[in-house]
């Protein structure tokens, strides 16, 4: 029994998010080195297995700083987005799906045209208006990110409600004169909580991916703060010269991406009684 409940377990993927999320809790005290500490005489020096030395493995940046230690200081920022962002969007989606889905009519009407509206606008654009209409950073980031995701949460919760809402023991329930709030949160609930863990498992690397796009044209994190998405955008203009300053963090970036959704997949056909059963 215990065989089968770790059978294909992607340990390679989780083993890259652990690496993430140990940097990220462990604050500076895992730190090579200060992530902002500036050393112009060690600027543009490569990785260790090029001509560096292994005191800065995967080498510096333009100003010296060693890249390791901003990459692994800027996985604490991907996680608190990533956390925060899946929190709000998973919470406001589900909600809006469980009550569309079960309540329909006017309610579902009025609520999937302000999904459509939602889906209809461009990420980006979004992401210029209230960077223009609100200070660049983390909150801004977070705000994005819910206000662009939420909509997704909500479609597929709301479907999963259509079918669970005709089940025999939603009518028992309603018939014994189990209130609204209780059918929700002891009937519907547990039966959509599998797919709201799946959802936000794939949603990770999407959530780190678009922080890094945001930070990347600047409407995301900014300095001194650091994210990966600043880092390649500092490192752009360097990248004939010193190619290592834009190439690491953004391997860190595919990586992590790929981790999570290998890990989501993985996930999904683990709590899919169908998937299960092939």
């Amino acid at each position: 029994m215990r065989a089968e409940m770790f059978r294909g377990v992607p340990w390679l993927a989780l083993l890259v998010l652990a690496a993430v999320g140990i940097c990220a809790a462990g604050g500076e005290a895992l730190l090579p080195f200060e992530p902002g500490e500036l050393d112009l005489g060690a600027a543009f020096k490569p990785p260790a297995w090029i001509s560096g030395d292994w005191a800065s493995p995967l080498g510096a940046d333009n100003l010296g700083r060693d890249i390791l230690s901003r990459i692994m200081a800027g996985s604490r920022v991907s996680v608190i987005v990533a956390f925060y962002a899946i929190l709000f969007s998973g919470g406001i989606g589900a909600v809006a799906g469980m009550v569309a889905g079960y309540f329909g009519g006017w309610v579902d009407t009025v609520l999937m045209r302000l999904i459509e509206i939602q889906q209809s606008v461009p990420a980006i654009a979004l992401a210029l208006i209230l960077a223009a209409a609100l200070e660049p950073g983390l909150p801004t980031v977070v705000l994005v990110i819910v206000l662009t995701y939420w909509a997704w949460y909500a479609r597929i919760i709301r479907g999963e409600i259509m079918a669970l809402k005709g089940r025999d023991y939603i009518a028992f329930a309603r018939v014994a004169g189990v209130g609204t709030a209780r059918i929700f949160l002891r009937h519907l609930l547990p039966n959509i909580f599998n797919t709201l863990v799946v959802l936000a498992t794939l949603q990770v690397g999407q959530v780190i991916l678009f922080e890094a796009s945001l930070s990347f044209l600047g409407l995301g994190i900014q300095q001194p703060d650091i994210s990966w998405g600043l880092m390649l955008a500092d490192a752009r203009q360097y990248i004939t010269n010193a190619w290592w300053a834009i190439t690491m963090p953004g391997i860190a970036i595919m990586l992590t991406c790929l981790a999570s959704n290998i890990f989501g997949d993985w996930l999904r056909d683990r709590l899919d009684p169908h998937l299960r059963q092939l």
